[in-house]
């Protein structure tokens, strides 16, 4: 199958637990596209407001929809409405959506409505899970290190459960030793499932998982289980913070990769104070009139790891808007002290600079109450609302 027929556009689902790298995938897919001369839309979704990945996406010049306030499969008549709006600007052949890190049930809740209610519109690609090598190693008990608590790893055994496509991404960190190691785990406990193993920062690995995207379709099957107690007492555990903060050097300028670098270590640094472990700490800053389009980013996605700069500005920045999305297993209380302290000490590290909070929301992820819920085979007659 071509990756969009003449009169249907093709829907792809780019899922994973947060910091797997979701946003680098989606962008190096949307490229791969683009230089096919296929006209490509892309959803982004989170539980609050101002997210670093919309920003990002439409810096590499993206025509890109944000749809905020929750997951997908609770906010599926504003996923519709998004690639309705997509189509009425750029008509998109190809729809490539990002869900919520924190999300599961996809293909009860989302891909199989789609096909139930949309079919005649899209064509359903079978739907990822992005894994970070080294979190899944912890998760699945292979190796010691900082983890999760039982029920947000319930989350995160659940999207790999539910995925058509099981993608190891981040290849390029861990040896071949332990990705096999890795492998033979999800193979065990997840027997049948289709393993990809991908660096997208690196470009590697990707040919064999993107064809199946743009190939072939979901293959119908029946819904897995899913306690949405527990999932539901997952999400609650994990604060949400996302912020946005003005930065000026009023007379001068200032570094952006060096202002990134150092507050993504200032908040690791509170973070650790409080035991609390990150699950995804994302930042972009934007100049001010930009600077040629350009953007700059860094990304934290565990507690013990290095904060690493994804996106640079090689130029000094006069102002620019400072995007902060954190998600952690803290309260979101906890979290927003940890911005406002490593805030509080930017002037000092770097004199002359002000650093305005203009808006700030943290909390915790309400009950999923999803919208649709395919349970069975999609063609058969029991389809309910959840």
């Amino acid at each position: 199958m071509n990756a969009a027929s003449p009169s249907k556009a093709r829907y792809i689902m780019i899922g994973g637990f947060l910091g797997a790298g979701k946003t680098t995938a989606v962008s190096r897919l949307a490229a791969r596209l683009s230089a096919r001369g296929l006209r490509v839309g892309l959803i982004t979704n989170d539980q609050g407001a101002n997210l670093a990945d919309t920003a990002l996406l439409r810096s590499r010049g993206f025509a890109t929809e944000e749809i905020p306030g929750g997951c997908f499969c609770c906010r599926f008549n504003s996923l519709v409405e998004a690639a309705r709006n997509l189509t009425a600007s750029t008509r998109p052949e190809v729809f490539i959506a990002e869900p919520v890190g924190s999300c599961t049930d996809l293909a009860a809740t989302v891909a199989y409505p789609l096909r139930r209610l949309y079919g005649a519109e899209f064509t359903l690609a079978p739907v990822s899970a992005l894994l970070d090598p080294v979190r899944a190693l912890r998760i699945l008990g292979l190796e010691p290190g900082p983890a999760f608590s039982p029920k947000v790893a319930y989350i995160y055994k659940k999207q790999i459960e539910d995925a058509d496509l099981v993608v190891l991404n981040k290849a390029d960190l861990v040896d071949a030793a332990r990705l096999e190691c890795l492998r033979a785990a999800l193979a065990s406990a997840y027997p049948g499932k289709e393993i990809h193993t991908v660096s997208a920062r690196e470009e590697t690995g990707l040919d064999a998982w993107f064809d199946r995207l743009t190939r072939d379709e979901q293959t119908a099957r029946n819904a897995m289980e899913v306690d949405y107690a527990v999932y539901a007492e997952g999400e609650a555990l994990l604060g949400w913070l996302n912020a946005t903060v003005q930065i000026a050097a009023p007379g001068g300028t200032f570094d952006a990769d060096r202002l990134l670098a150092w507050l993504a270590a200032e908040i690791q640094r509170g973070l650790r104070t409080r035991e609390a472990e990150v699950a995804h700490l994302k930042m972009t800053l934007s100049p001010d009139g930009g600077v040629g389009g350009g953007i700059a980013s860094i990304n934290l996605v565990r507690n013990d790891a290095v904060p690493e700069l994804a996106f640079h500005l090689e130029d000094p920045v006069v102002s620019g808007q400072l995007i902060v999305n954190l998600r952690a297993e803290a309260a979101p209380e906890d979290l927003a002290a940890v911005l406002r302290a490593a805030l509080a000490l930017l002037p000092r590290t770097f004199p002359g600079l002000s650093a305005a909070l203009e808006h700030l929301e943290h909390f915790r992820p309400g009950k999923p109450n999803p919208t649709h819920r395919i349970a069975c085979l999609p063609g058969s007659r029991a389809f309910r609302p959840f």
